[in-house]
């Protein structure tokens, strides 16, 4: 156990077996008897290894780390991977949606300017001597204005926006 986990320590933090020894100050075959089991460290040289590695003495005595470790690696990649995926399908449907809202936009401009050149403002041939018609073709008047000056700038965006949102293959 104690080889198993001097070596899989070692290598978790990127060493090889010549770094370890520089560090403790002893020959690489120490540290590659360690690893085989055929020795073990002193007390004072397993507190060093410790220090060295930036592990607790315990783990190195304790039960073997690399099914662990690696399994832990795994879980978290796999679970990354699900949420990377989860992001990107919210961020497909999403630009799927506002791809067809912006065409329901253009098809609802298209349909209200065909019914105001229908109509021909029919507010205007209205008596404006009655104070509340008045008023209301006032208020008409001011909203076709207002459609007929916006509606041209929104349509662009909007085509320029199912542009942007097109599936590409």
């Amino acid at each position: 156990m104690l080889n198993e986990n001097i070596k899989a320590i070692r290598k978790s933090k990127g060493l090889s077996q010549q770094e370890l020894a520089v560090k403790l100050n002893v020959v690489r075959q120490t540290i590659s008897k360690w690893e085989q089991g055929l020795s073990v460290p002193d007390s004072d040289m397993l507190i060093s290894l410790s220090e060295a590695l930036e592990t607790p003495v315990s783990t190195l005595l304790g039960e073997t780390v690399i099914a662990s470790e690696i399994d832990d690696l795994k879980a978290i990649s796999a679970k990354l991977e699900v949420i990377n995926l989860q992001l990107a399908q919210r961020k497909t449907t999403w630009k799927r949606i506002l791809h067809w809202l912006l065409i329901a936009l253009c098809v609802v401009i298209a349909a209200i300017f065909a019914i105001l050149l229908a109509l021909e403002s029919p507010y205007l041939r209205w008596d404006y001597g009655d104070p509340e018609t008045a008023v209301l073709g006032v208020g008409l008047h001011s909203l076709e204005w207002l459609f007929v000056r916006a509606a041209p700038i929104i349509l662009i965006g909007a085509m320029i926006g199912i542009f942007l949102t097109r599936k590409k293959e």
